[in-house]
């Protein structure tokens, strides 16, 4: 799936390339090469903070679940520590970057007990890849024992995982909302190239 959803990006650009190259953020670029997907083209890599750009974003209450404000990209300039100021809030981001990877949306939200930022996603990955998400969970996130929780929704064939932004290795509760959907993107894609391996 990530293999020919990143040939297909790489398609598209090539389409629409320039005398520049083809533009392209890290992740996709260190993929492609890895893979050999693309050898004779010129890569330049993209500014990271541009990635979700063009994401749609919603400020949401949790207990009602309802929209209190749409939100554009400057939102994302914000400091993380935004959602502890409003602990009432969770943060909804949907871009065609997350899709990419297999994943609807994003939210992202301050667990109100034990104070961690908690990431909440539907991926879209078969059953069969219960073990390897597991493995690839429980051995890059850094941290206390209740790590993630991974549930496969037969109804929506998709698995549902939530787990704490504070143990990815890279996280700091300086970010803003942008450098951590960044960081989240970067742990899924990860993850996703983790289970396309076996």
């Amino acid at each position: 799936m990530l293999k020919d959803h990143i040939m297909q990006y790489i398609t598209v650009q090539r389409a629409n390339e320039n005398a520049d190259g083809i533009g392209i953020y890290k992740e996709e670029k260190e993929y492609a090469v890895k893979n050999q997907l693309a050898d004779e083209i010129l890569f330049v890599e993209k500014d990271a903070n541009t990635r979700f750009a063009d994401a749609y974003i919603e400020r949401c209450d949790k207990s009602s679940e309802n929209m209190i404000k749409n939100e554009n990209s400057s939102f994302l300039t914000q400091s993380l520590d935004y959602l502890k100021k409003h602990k009432n809030e969770f943060i909804y981001l949907e871009s065609n970057w997350f899709e990419l990877i297999g994943v609807e949306a994003v939210s992202l939200e301050a667990d109100d007990v034990f104070g961690t930022y908690d990431v909440m996603l539907g991926l879209k990955l078969q059953k069969k890849f219960e073990k390897t998400l597991k493995e690839h969970l429980n051995s890059h996130l850094q941290g206390g024992e209740a790590k993630f929780d991974l549930m496969f929704s037969h109804d929506d064939g998709l698995w549902n995982l939530n787990f704490a932004l504070n143990y990815v290795e890279g996280f700091t509760e300086e970010m803003t909302i942008g450098e951590a959907f960044q960081l989240i993107y970067r742990f899924l894609f990860k993850l996703a190239e983790a289970a396309e391996e076996k």
